[in-house]
């Protein structure tokens, strides 16, 4: 009975033993070796997986920088250039740098201004409502206001404005990571060059219906009349469908536009209030136009 335990005791041994020597040997066989400079450049990046980068996640990110050659078309919004800096210490390469940059919305299509033609009792996304039918005023190309952005911005710098149904972007917190662009199924958000003191002057509007057509559905809706492409001294400002676009990268914020817009369509924040204009220069600014 003692000799039959010892011998099973053996052969278990023995047994253990082979099957050890064999899975060290698969283990080497299909060994994956790792760069150790991943992690380094996993550890510079803010570790927000939020994809503004364009890749599955931080981790993914790092990987694919080690592995490349350059960083022609690799950067991290969250970080900036500071964190690509770093990183390009780390493995020897030229920094990438980009302006900063600041999402805003293109729709100013408040409930005051857009007139309420149907309700919707679908569910609450705008990406469903989309799909199913135009909205529930006569825009089709304003906002659903069911905060399909809100839900994806890791950040916490999107909110919904209870009174005009619209999102707001918080400037301090948004990273551009791009979340709310590519969550937006009618393509309202863009990211922007962002200015000292976050000014900006951009055309809130995406309705490209012809200019009666968009004023009766929307008050404050881009008409198309051109006015603002015509004062810019900057060539930043082109006319497409019916609608005005304010390239930010050719915008010098001189403010030249803004005044001449009939519907209030162009957004200026960021500057002090204007000073209201004498009866002579409202006058010489109608003779004008």
């Amino acid at each position: 009975m003692t000799a039959t335990i010892v011998y099973t005791i053996i052969s278990l041994s023995l047994l253990g033993a082979v099957a050890a020597i064999v899975l060290y040997f698969v283990a080497q066989r299909f060994k994956v070796f790792e760069d150790p400079r991943i992690d380094l450049v996993e550890a510079e990046l803010p570790a927000a997986n939020c994809g503004g980068c364009g890749y599955a996640g931080c981790r993914n990110f790092a990987e694919t920088l080690v592995k490349s050659e350059n960083f022609d078309g690799l950067y991290c919004p969250v970080g900036g250039n500071e964190t690509m800096a770093r990183i390009a210490e780390i493995l020897g390469r030229e920094a990438a740098t980009q302006e900063a940059r600041v999402a805003v919305l293109r729709c100013n299509g408040a409930c005051e201004y857009r007139p309420r033609t149907s309700k919707y009792d679908g569910a609450q996304s705008c990406a469903i409502a989309s799909a199913l039918y135009s909205g529930e005023t006569g825009c089709h190309y304003g906002c659903h206001g069911f905060a399909d952005c809100v839900l994806v911005c890791t950040f916490d710098a999107l909110y919904m404005d209870p009174v005009t149904g619209l999102p707001v972007v918080n400037d301090q917190k948004c990273t551009a990571c791009g979340a709310c662009v590519k969550a937006c199924p009618r393509r309202l958000f863009e990211l922007r060059k962002r200015w000292k003191g976050d000014k900006k002057v951009y055309v809130a509007c995406m309705n490209e219906d012809k200019g009666g057509l968009a004023k009766k559905n929307c008050a404050v809706a881009c008409i198309g009349c051109s006015k603002c492409f015509k004062v810019c001294p900057h060539e930043a400002i082109v006319m497409k469908n019916n609608l005005a676009f304010i390239d930010s990268s050719k915008c010098k914020l001189c403010r030249k536009c803004a005044p001449e817009c009939p519907t209030n369509a162009i957004i200026e924040s960021g500057f002090p209030a204007r000073k209201p204009r004498s009866d002579e220069q409202a006058v010489e600014s109608t003779v004008t136009t």
